[in-house]
């Protein structure tokens, strides 16, 4: 899956903007590859084309690992610019869209190394199904 691909499912599972889904996807992704526990490449290397090089940035912080779901959801927002709203929709179309775009079996491995507790399960409003 392509970057404008999955951007766009972002946004239409969460109702953000293209330009918010941008902010929240890259932001989700930097804030993952802070909480996971293990190297970070193995985490790029299951993430779809052009969504690896989102796993890291200029500036970011160690977090802690053991952190759970609402800071998550903070630092989303943080790192984002948007409202709680908006960050836990847009998280949840995150993970419903990798979902799609990786297998389960990677998807599981992805979600099994976040903090005990977050699962990025908070359902997306409106749900819309992958067409790529």
């Amino acid at each position: 899956m392509r970057f404008p691909r999955f951007i766009d499912a972002v946004s239409r599972r969460s109702g953000l903007p293209p330009e918010q889904a941008v902010a929240v996807a890259r932001a989700v992704l930097q804030t993952m590859a802070e909480r996971v526990t293990g190297e970070t490449d193995d985490l790029a290397g299951r993430l779809p084309d052009d969504l690896d090089g989102y796993l890291a940035g200029p500036g970011s912080e160690a977090r802690d690992a053991a952190a759970g779901p609402a800071d998550f959801l903070r630092r989303v927002g943080e790192r984002a610019g948007v409202d709680e709203v908006s960050a836990r929709a847009g998280t949840a179309a995150v993970f419903a869209t990798l979902r799609e775009a990786v297998t389960v079996g990677e998807f599981h491995q992805m979600v099994a190394r976040l903090p005990r507790g977050f699962d990025g399960g908070v359902e997306p409003r409106p749900p819309a199904p992958y067409d790529g």
